[in-house]
């Protein structure tokens, strides 16, 4: 398939240098974009390098999802339980340092994260660890 992009071209409005050969999802903050390919876990971004438009720096191999804030991007590969967060310096709060193995989902806001384990009723936080003493267990049914 073809892909156009338009708008701002500082913002991910010109998407020309993106190879979408077996992208699989696109994910979006305000201000730019990422690719990625599940089958083989590659992510591609454009837009205002800012706010996660640059990823050429990231070892980002076997990537499963992506997430994103306003400003922030985060790529998680839930089969190792790691992850790599990059965007806005001034918000973006490391994630490479956090485990999220048994993470079952993630979810954001406009400028946070949280990362669920539903078996165990443990959450992560970032960039602000403002989950850490809330215990989730017992909230969620099982299956």
């Amino acid at each position: 398939g073809k892909v156009q992009c338009w708008g701002d071209s500082r913002d991910g409005g010109s998407c020309i240098d993106v190879d979408f050969a077996g992208v699989t999802d696109v994910y979006s903050n305000e201000y730019a974009f990422a690719a990625l390919n599940k089958d083989t876990g590659k992510v591609q971004c454009w837009g205002d390098s800012r706010f996660g438009g640059n990823c050429s720096d990231l070892d980002l191999d076997g990537v499963t999802e992506v997430y994103s804030t306003s400003w922030l991007f985060m790529a998680l590969n839930k089969n190792t339980g790691k992850a790599q967060c990059w965007g806005w310096s001034k918000a973006v709060g490391s994630c490479s340092d956090l485990d999220f193995a048994g993470v079952t989902d993630v979810y954001s806001t406009g400028e946070d994260f949280v990362a669920l384990n539903k078996n165990t009723g443990k959450a992560l936080c970032w960039p602000d660890n403002t989950c850490d003493s809330i215990d989730f267990d017992g909230l969620f049914a099982s299956d």
